[in-house]
């Protein structure tokens, strides 16, 4: 479904949403699946990995939405942390075909969501009880954990090859610099 299409509050979160990707995806621009998987600095966090993050968290947030499971399980922290790691039988094309579907499904479900739906969280560490949330928050929540990790793949990034987010989004646009 084109952005073009929905108007309003919800055509405002997937802009924004979108933007977020967008300076998200700059940091892996060009690189190969062994800068993928480079630990750049005193982190585990690779770029990768935070490519399969951020693509799994925004799938599973959507699920969580969709779900409405107020009986749903306790969060799996194991597999919560393996999200985390590019494993050797995974490639950065891979993970960004997946993160392009993931992010194709969540503007058509946003679309015509209903942003003030109250949806139960899964219980987890940080929410030990059933709390509630609005699907309107939880897409900005989304919104957060991209932005968030945007600014630890572009640390990663110019860790790696001195490549960063700023200077390869105005090259892009034209800008010349020194």
């Amino acid at each position: 479904m084109s952005q073009s299409t929905v108007t309003g509050e919800h055509a405002d979160i997937l802009e924004m949403l979108a933007e977020q990707r967008e300076m998200f995806l700059i940091t892996v621009r060009g690189i190969d699946n062994e800068q993928a998987r480079t630990r750049s600095t005193v982190s585990d966090l690779t770029l990768g990995g935070l490519v399969k993050h951020v693509a799994n968290t925004e799938r599973s947030w959507i699920e969580t939405i969709r779900e409405m499971d107020e009986n749903s399980a306790v969060t799996d922290m194991d597999a919560l942390m393996a999200q985390y790691f590019m494993r050797d039988d995974e490639s950065l094309a891979d993970l960004l075909e997946v993160y392009r579907a993931v992010a194709d499904a969540t503007e058509e479900y946003v679309a015509t969501l209903d942003l003030n739906r109250q949806v139960p969280l899964p219980i987890a560490p940080w929410t030990p009880t059933r709390e509630w949330m609005s699907a309107r928050k939880i897409l900005i929540h989304i919104i957060r954990e991209t932005a968030h990790h945007s600014g630890h793949a572009d640390i990663i990034r110019e860790s790696l090859d001195g490549a960063n987010t700023t200077r390869q989004r105005g090259e892009a646009a034209g800008m010349e610099f020194d």
